[in-house]
């Protein structure tokens, strides 16, 4: 099992950046996909983007070129740069770590995007 923690949300206005940060644990790390999912009120949780344990990276459409996934693994941690947010970015963002079809969630941290 491996448990994860995020941080790094809050509040920003339109066009302004923020880092998530996800820590994990208690598993060996490099051996996930990890991945960072949004959940805004009265919609499904969706993808935003991933990272395998190689460094190959997946985005959604509506987030390319503004969001940045990296990962280090010395670290056992996963980031998100979100730059240029926008109001719709609004959402809970939770970190996902996922192994042969098993996944592990964190708590959520918000993002909030507004002027």
């Amino acid at each position: 099992q491996v448990q994860l923690v995020e941080s790094g949300g809050g509040l920003v206005q339109p066009g302004g950046s923020l880092r998530l940060s996800c820590a994990a644990s208690g598993s060996i790390f490099s051996v996930y996909v990890m991945g960072w999912y949004r959940q805004a009120p009265g919609k499904q949780r969706e993808l935003v983007a991933s990272i395998t344990s190689g460094g190959s990276t997946n985005y959604a459409d509506s987030v390319k070129g503004r969001f940045t996934i990296s990962r280090d693994n010395a670290k056992n941690t996963v980031y998100l740069q979100m730059n240029s947010l926008k109001p719709e970015d609004t959402a809970v963002y939770y970190c996902n770590a996922e192994r042969l079809g098993f996944h592990y969630w964190g708590q959520g941290t918000q993002v909030t995007v507004s002027s």
